[in-house]
């Protein structure tokens, strides 16, 4: 199975760094079911689509299967670098600027 495959296959939660949030949204362009901005003016995760914000700092949240992908590209594209995808197994960071 190639890495772009197993990224989508595995379960996956995120969070986000909020202290190196830029506000820049793009987060919010590629999955807004996942991310939204706070009162605060920096991106956080929602519990689920049309969900409660997870303010508190470091807050994961899942991320379905349909919404893997765009989460990881949001991740990949964030200004900010900012945004962690993990592994749900093991907590290994797959997207982000942890990821190996």
């Amino acid at each position: 199975m190639d890495e772009e495959a197993r990224l989508v296959s595995d379960e996956v939660r995120v969070w986000i760094d909020q202290k190196l949030c830029t506000g820049d949204g793009l987060c919010t362009q590629y999955a807004p079911d996942v991310f939204e901005f706070g009162e605060d003016g920096l991106a956080y995760v929602k519990d689920a689509p049309g969900g409660e914000l997870l303010t508190p700092e470091g807050a994961q949240a899942d991320v379905s299967e349909r919404l893997r992908l765009d989460v990881i590209d949001a991740a990949d594209e964030c200004p900010g670098n900012c945004i962690h995808v993990v592994r749900r197994a093991d907590g290994t960071e797959v997207a982000g600027p942890d990821a190996g």
